[in-house]
């Protein structure tokens, strides 16, 4: 099984981390709600699991740009 982290606004490859066996607790799946699971995470059949989460560039525009917030992908 391997992670894999790609940023949910440019959809960059933020990470992996191959040949582990965790917990969803040891990853803090479990402070998710439901909801934000199923938008977060998704289980591909090889066992593969992919995470949305937020790279430094996406993060750094929306620190400056508040209003981008309101958008679902920064690059258009």
């Amino acid at each position: 099984m391997a992670l894999h982290y790609f940023c949910r606004h440019c959809s960059v490859k933020v990470g992996s981390l191959d040949n582990i066996s965790v917990y969803s607790e040891q990853l803090g799946f479990n402070q998710l709600s439901n909801h934000e699971r199923q938008e977060m995470i998704s289980y591909e059949q090889n066992g593969d699991i992919h995470v949305k989460t937020i790279c430094e560039d996406c993060q750094e525009a929306l620190d400056r740009n508040p209003d981008l917030h309101q958008v679902q992908n920064l690059i258009q």
